[in-house]
């Protein structure tokens, strides 16, 4: 089993503060990332920092997306991509990507990612909500901080 599971944080809208990437190889977690990331004018929505705790000092001389896409890009690229509400994250990257005229086609990704959220929900598990299913499922948590939710979701799928 050969994945990377993503998760970004946002400012605000699909405007990312946050990236986690955890790359599995043959079952096995081989690499993760993180970064926070600056948003443009580095600003935030009150909702976004009630749900992830980032805050725009603490991007405020943070990379870029931009500046960050070439490592998202490198463990991305040619690999089956799962998130926990892939559309959501899906957006984000491809909404960014087209902010900063990148080709999302360069990525050779699948145009719909895996799902963590409709596997868990087609299981039964009400709510699936990525910290009701590390509960039932006994996987460690720090909600909303990219990094442990791709990791998370990493273990989900794993799992499944």
């Amino acid at each position: 089993m050969t994945f990377v599971a993503i998760d970004f944080e946002t400012a605000t809208a699909y405007h990312p503060c946050s990236v986690g990437i955890v790359t599995v190889e043959n079952g096995v977690i081989v690499d993760e990332y993180v970064s926070l990331i600056k948003p443009p004018k580095n600003e935030y929505s009150p909702f976004t920092i009630k749900v992830h705790g980032i805050y725009p000092r603490d991007t405020i001389n943070a990379k870029s997306f931009i500046q960050v896409f070439p490592e998202i890009k490198k463990r991305l690229q040619n690999k089956v991509v799962v998130a926990h509400n892939e559309s959501f994250d899906r957006n984000v990257l491809a909404k960014s990507m087209a902010m900063h005229q990148l080709n999302y086609e360069d990525l050779n990704i699948s145009s719909r990612w895996e799902c963590t959220v409709k596997i868990y929900k087609a299981k039964g598990f009400v709510p699936a909500k990525l910290s009701d299913c590390c509960k039932r499922m006994n996987i460690q948590l720090n909600h909303h901080e990219a990094l442990s939710d791709a990791r998370a979701c990493a273990k989900l799928y794993l799992l499944r």
